[in-house]
C-alpha cells in the first residue's frame, strides 16, 4: 500500500497551497495585488496544479529554431519517422506488457502456489517488462526520489525544447516556456499560436509533434553513451576495474510483532531461535558473523549431535519474508545481510569507482551514474508513452496529422478519416489506461 505518511503529507501540502490561494482571492483587501501578482509572474494554481509561464526564453528559442536552418529540416524529418514508427510501435509494446501483466497475476494467484515453475516464470515476466508504474515509497526508493523527480523535469525541459525548436523551425508563433508541479510530478510545456498550428501542412504539423518524443529518445541515447563512458570520463581522478566498494548500507528496521531477544540499536547481534531437548521453543542473542562462520548447516539438532554434549540447531528469528543472507566477495570477509532478499539492491550501495585521492568524494559517481540511469530510464519512458495515440497525449496528434497527411487524397469524406482516427485513438487510451490501472494494482495493493 501507500505509505500513509506521504499521502498525508502530499494531500496537506496541497490543501494548504489551495487555501490560502482560495483566501487571497476572496480577501478584499488582498484580491486585486495578489492576482495582479500571479499575472505579472505568470503563475496559475488550481487544486494540485501549479503553472508558471515566462517569456523570458523566448529570444533563445528563436536564436535556435532559426540557426541552420537546413541541418534542423533534416534533423525534424528524421524525428517525424521515428514518431510514426514509435505511434504504431507503442500498441504493440503496450498490448505486450498487458499481458505480461496479466500473466503474472494469474501466476500470483493462490491456485499457481502449488506449481514452482509458475513461480519462476512470475518472476521471468516481470523482469523482462519495458514498461511499469513507478510509484515513490513503494517501488521507488524514498531515498532515490531526488533523482527520480531531477531525472522527469530534465525529460520534460528537453521533450519541450523539441516542440518549440521543431515549431519555430515551421513559421509557428512561439509564446511562451512554462514549468508546472502536479501533485508531486513535475513537467515542463510550451505555449504555441493554435491558428499558426492549424494553417501549416500536416507534414510540418507532424515535424512538430514528433519533436518531442525524438528528443527524448536521443536523450536516453546519450545517457547511455555517458553511462559507458563514465569510467574514461572518471579515469584521472577514480581507479575502475580492481573491485567494488560498499558505499553504504541502510541500518535494518524490524517492522512487525516477531521475537526480538537483542537490543534493537545493535548492529552485530542477531536473535536466534532454537528448540531444546524438551521441544520447547527458546530465544538467545548471538554475534551474528560468529554465529554464522563459525557452525554447520542444519535442520535440525540431529544434525548437530558431535559428540556427548548438547548441540542445538538455530535459526535466524526475523520478520516474515526477512532472511539472513551472506554475500561473498573474495578475498574479503563474507558481507552479511538482513532484509527482504529483493530490497538487496536498494538496501546495499556499492561502486566500482575507487577514489585516487584521499579528498574525493566516493559518493560523486554514484550520484552521477544513478541518474543518468534514471535519465535513461524516464527520458524512454516518455518517448514511449507520448507515442501512444491517445487523448490529451503527443500521440493524439502525431495521429490525426499523420491521417491528414496519408488519407486526405485516399478517402474524400472528412467525416470517415474522423471516424477512423477515434477509434484508434480510443484504443490507445483503453490500451494505455488498462495498464496504468492494473500496473498500479500490481504495485499498491498486492
Amino acid at each position: 500500500m501507500i505509505p500513509v505518511s506521504l499521502v498525508v503529507v502530499v494531500v496537506g501540502g496541497w490543501t494548504v497551497v489551495y487555501l490560502t490561494d482560495l483566501v487571497l482571492k476572496s480577501s478584499v483587501y488582498f484580491k486585486h495585488s495578489y492576482e495582479d501578482w500571479l499575472e505579472n509572474n505568470g503563475l496559475s494554481i488550481s487544486p494540485f496544479h501549479i503553472r508558471w509561464q515566462t517569456a523570458v526564453f523566448n529570444r533563445a528559442f528563436y536564436s535556435w529554431g532559426r540557426r541552420k536552418a537546413r541541418m534542423l529540416y533534416q534533423w525534424f524529418n528524421f524525428g517525424m519517422v521515428f514518431g510514426v514508427i514509435a505511434m504504431f510501435s507503442s500498441f504493440f509494446l503496450l498490448g505486450k506488457t498487458l499481458m505480461q501483466t496479466l500473466a503474472q497475476m494469474m501466476a500470483d494467484s493462490p491456485s499457481s502456489y502449488s506449481s514452482s515453475s509458475s513461480s519462476s516464470s512470475s518472476s521471468s515476466l516481470h523482469n523482462e517488462q519495458v514498461l511499469q508504474v513507478v510509484v515513490p515509497g513503494i517501488n521507488l526508493p524514498v531515498n532515490q526520489l531526488t533523482y527520480f523527480f531531477a531525472a522527469v523535469l530534465v525529460s520534460g525541459v528537453v521533450h519541450e525544447i523539441g516542440h518549440g525548436i521543431a515549431a519555430i523551425r515551421e513559421q509557428v508563433r512561439f509564446n511562451g516556456f512554462g514549468i508546472f508541479l502536479f501533485i508531486i510530478y513535475p513537467g515542463a510545456f510550451v505555449d504555441l499560436f493554435t491558428t499558426h498550428l492549424q494553417l501549416i501542412s500536416p507534414v510540418q504539423q507532424l515535424r512538430i509533434f514528433c519533436a518531442g518524443i525524438w528528443h527524448n529518445f536521443v536523450l536516453a541515447l546519450l545517457g547511455i553513451l555517458a553511462l559507458v563512458l563514465l569510467p574514461v570520463i572518471l579515469l584521472p581522478f577514480y581507479y575502475t576495474g580492481v573491485g567494488v566498494l560498499i558505499t553504504e548500507v541502510a541500518e535494518y528496521k524490524r517492522l512487525d510483532g516477531s521475537t526480538e531477544c537483542c537490543n534493537n540499536h545493535s548492529l552485530t547481534d542477531v536473535c536466534f531461535s532454537y528448540r531444546n531437548n524438551f521441544n520447547k521453543r527458546l530465544h538467545t542473542c548471538l554475534p551474528a558473523r560468529k554465529a554464522v562462520e563459525a557452525t554447520q548447516v542444519c535442520r535440525t539438532n540431529k544434525d548437530c549431535e558431535k559428540s556427548s554434549s548438547s548441540n542445538f540447531c538455530i535459526i535466524p528469528s526475523l520478520e516474515t519474508h526477512t532472511r539472513l543472507i551472506k554475500v561473498k566477495h573474495p578475498p574479503q570477509i563474507d558481507m552479511l545481510y538482513v532484509g527482504h532478499p529483493l530490497h538487496l539492491h536498494y538496501t546495499v550501495s556499492i561502486t566500482s569507482f575507487i577514489p585516487r585521492f584521499n579528498f574525493l568524494s566516493i559518493d560523486l559517481p554514484v550520484v552521477v551514474e544513478t541518474f543518468v540511469k534514471y535519465l535513461i530510464s524516464l527520458s524512454g519512458a516518455l518517448a514511449i508513452v507520448n507515442a501512444v495515440p491517445c487523448f490529451a497525449l503527443d500521440g493524439q496528434w502525431i495521429l490525426n496529422s499523420f491521417l491528414d497527411a496519408t488519407l486526405t487524397s485516399v478517402i474524400g469524406d472528412n467525416d470517415v478519416k474522423d471516424l477512423i482516427g477515434f477509434f484508434i485513438l480510443l484504443g490507445g487510451s483503453v490500451l494505455l489506461a488498462a495498464n496504468v490501472t492494473l500496473g498500479l494494482w500490481m504495485v499498491t495493493a498486492r
